[in-house]
């Protein structure tokens, strides 16, 4: 499986609480509708203002992957990360 990140997964945790999350993830998949609070990833801003993703409506079975994310945290559901 390649990822656009040139990092290979070698393990996964399941997000199911509203902390911090910090690790080389290189994908995140929705288990179920959910929203991230804040998402930080060399490559990535929101409306190209720099700093970090706010408040992404994040759909069951949605995926963000293609560059490595060193934080997540969510407002509510369900994300698998795979780390690196």
């Amino acid at each position: 499986m390649g990822y656009g990140s040139g990092f290979e997964p070698t393990k996964a945790t399941i997000i199911t609480n509203t902390a911090t999350h910090t690790a080389k993830f290189v994908k995140l998949m929705a288990l179920e509708d959910s929203v991230i609070h804040t998402l930080t990833a060399e490559g990535i801003d929101e409306n190209l203002a720099g700093g970090d993703a706010t408040a992404i409506n994040f759909n069951t079975s949605s995926c963000i992957e293609g560059l490595v994310i060193t934080s997540v945290r969510l407002t509510s559901g369900t994300v698998i990360g795979y780390i690196a």
